[in-house]
């Protein structure tokens, strides 16, 4: 389990990286290839050709943070590979790390939020143009 403040960057390196990198070499990576500076707070997940090793790297304010991690079994559930990064929210890295997948915890907030969405516009008590908008931004 890994525990990341609401509101922290997290940035996903969608491309395998050669996990024989350390600290040092993932920053410059994060630097060269994501132009992004590692030194920024921001959180930079790469993954391993396998799939089923991550590696995160952070900056706490006096130092680089490697946090590295294997699963047993299984894989991650990782976005199709492509060159760029991926930014994912907090609870989604959580999601990530414990071997979740967080493409379908966005499916399900996506369905959460149309459920909602729906349940406002049956209401009566909101007028017609209110309405119409409503229904206007879902589709």
């Amino acid at each position: 389990m890994i525990s990341v403040p609401a509101g922290v960057r997290v940035l996903v390196a969608t491309k395998p990286v050669d996990f024989r990198r350390g600290a040092d070499s993932l920053a410059a990576l994060a630097k060269k290839k994501l132009q992004r500076d590692p030194f920024s707070g921001t959180i930079f997940v790469f993954r391993s050709k396998r799939a089923d090793r991550l590696k995160v790297l952070a900056w706490d304010g006096s130092g680089l943070i490697l946090y590295w991690k294997r699963l047993e079994e299984g894989a991650f559930r990782w976005p199709p590979i492509s060159d760029g990064v991926m930014r994912l929210s907090a609870s989604q890295l959580a999601a990530l790390v414990d071997g979740l997948d967080c493409r379908a915890f966005r499916r399900e907030i996506r369905r959460l939020q149309k459920r909602h969405h729906e349940s406002l516009c049956a209401r009566s008590d909101f007028s017609p143009q209110l309405r119409a908008n409503l229904i206007l931004c879902w589709s």
